[in-house]
């Protein structure tokens, strides 16, 4: 098992390990946060029944008021009938003897002309007595009484409930009524709790969002944590209706005059928020730890590329200084009359040292790309290779009828194309065949290289790229590390197992930037 292997088994078994971890968070936090949706329901709910029953309560209350009010309003009719059946035109005392013995029905006496003569349980009439008042404040008083008489006296008018009193048949004298006080209070009473109850279903204590509006849905009454812009919207409005309809059943209650009013709610804005918690939590974890990730990766590689500079750099410096010594040597030879043969052979181990430490110090540098006939380019690759490579493997390069050019760094991109044929006479055993197709793009020039080795499995098609990776016993795992390295940071291409097949050979394929 190589090293990559258990890299990838390592990764497996940790990511196995964060799903266990996450998923076991995930679920604790879930199961947390359920328990306290579930007492914020409790909360709601609790305040759905409650409601309910203050609903039931209002509409028992508003029964047993209007019995009441029925109630009160006969004794004010018997006391009318009975009244009118006494008072006749001898009798004017026992109209004053009336007005004095009612202590609950609001009533007025006036003359023929309209103007009281006398009243009896006028709201808001002072009483006082004149002998502990100053004539200042018994004159202010007198005219507010004679204000607020006055003003009963026209709301009574106009609801036209009066007895005729005739006097002697001539004169005549009207005495004038209401509902009683009892009435009015208990109707005051009634409309107090309707408010009470109205402004407690809007402002509850569970900050549940409510609605309240009428049994035909097109009129708002009162509403208690919605957002203005809800309200303010027709079709917002419509659909807010309809999503808490869908949620919680309405409330139905009925107030006033046997009007039936609807209650719309929803779950509070704590117990919406409390369902996505869990998944805003992990959301944030994850970006974290992904943003993490990255950095750390960053990090790495920026470290990994300071590694191959520095090495580059002190590889080309040690081959530098036995070279200088080598050419120097060459010079000696030549001087001795040494065979002109061996000295060829020796000019060209030379130059294949010299063509190495030049890739490593580039490596170790920014190089220079110059634009290179491409077709013309892998050709004299090919035609070197040729000479150092086993002849029975055979070459044939399809070359593009358009002549590509691309800015390359001629000793780099050489080495590339090295590394890959030197890597399919391995994968072949030496015997086998290698095509170069070159093609030409609107921007990219395309390079494959294929051979008919034994090919790499599915599974290892990225590893083949990673330092240290080769199938080789010997070998050290840098020649595709190094030509991705090259391809992709000096040159802003591509490099990549287009196609492979165990058994049947394998495809690098090379984009360039034209």
């Amino acid at each position: 098992m190589n090293i990559y292997t258990r890299k990838i088994l390592w990764k497996r078994i940790l990511f196995v390990l964060a799903l266990l971890i996450v998923g076991s968070s995930f679920w604790y936090t879930n199961r947390l946060v359920q328990k306290i949706a579930k007492e914020e329901r409790k909360q709601v709910q609790l305040w759905a029944g409650a409601i309910e029953k203050k609903a039931n309560l209002v509409k028992y209350t508003n029964k047993l008021f209007k019995e009441l009010q029925a109630e009160e309003r006969k004794k004010v009719e018997l006391w009318s009938d009975a009244t009118k059946s006494l008072i006749n035109a001898k009798e004017i005392k026992l109209a004053l003897r009336v007005v004095e013995s009612n202590t609950t029905i609001p009533i007025i006496l006036t003359n023929g002309e309209g103007d009281y003569t006398t009243h009896r349980n006028i709201s808001g009439v002072i009483e006082f007595d004149k002998d502990t008042l100053s004539e200042p404040e018994l004159a202010r008083i007198k005219t507010h009484n004679d204000t607020v008489v006055r003003n009963t006296l026209a709301e009574m008018k106009e609801e036209g409930r009066k007895i005729d009193i005739n006097y002697y048949g001539q004169d005549v004298n009207y005495l004038y009524y209401k509902d009683s006080r009892l009435f009015e209070e208990l109707k005051s009473t009634f409309n107090d709790l309707q408010v009470s109850f109205i402004s407690e279903v809007v402002t509850n204590s569970a900050s549940t969002p409510v609605i309240f509006t009428n049994v035909e849905r097109d009129s708002i009454i009162a509403t208690g944590n919605i957002d203005s812009s809800v309200i303010e919207n027709h079709d917002k409005f419509l659909k807010q209706l309809k999503d808490m309809e869908a949620q919680n059943e309405p409330i139905s209650v009925e107030l006033g005059d046997d009007e039936t009013f609807m209650i719309f709610y929803e779950d509070s804005d704590l117990l919406t928020q409390l369902k996505y918690y869990p998944f805003i939590q992990f959301f944030v974890i994850g970006l974290f730890i992904l943003i993490g990730y990255w950095l750390f990766s960053i990090s790495r590689k920026s470290e990994q590329n300071q590694v191959w500079v520095g090495m580059s750099k002190e590889t080309a410096h040690q081959l530098g200084t036995p070279l200088s010594s080598l050419l120097a040597w060459l010079e000696v030879l030549r001087s001795k009359d040494v065979s002109p043969k061996l000295i060829g052979e020796m000019e060209r181990d030379v130059g294949r040292l010299q063509v190495i430490t030049e890739r490593f110090s580039k490596i170790g540098s920014t190089p220079d790309l110059k634009e290179e006939n491409i077709n013309l380019l892998i050709k004299d690759f090919v035609e070197y290779l040729e000479t150092r490579l086993s002849k029975k493997v055979s070459f044939t390069v399809h070359t593009s009828k358009d002549e590509p050019r691309a800015p390359v760094n001629r000793a780099l991109f050489g080495w590339v194309v090295e590394n890959l044929c030197k890597n399919a006479v391995d994968a072949m055993g030496g015997n086998g065949s290698i095509d170069i197709t070159i093609e030409a793009k609107e921007d990219n020039v395309i390079i494959d290289v294929k051979d008919t080795g034994k090919g790499i499995q599915a599974n290892k098609k990225k590893d083949v790229f990673q330092p240290g990776y080769t199938s080789k016993k010997r070998g050290w795992g840098l020649g595709l590390s190094l030509s991705k390295r090259i391809i992709e940071n000096y040159h802003r291409g591509r490099i990549f197992v287009k196609q492979s097949e165990p058994g049947k050979g394998t495809t690098f394929r090379i984009i360039l930037n034209s």
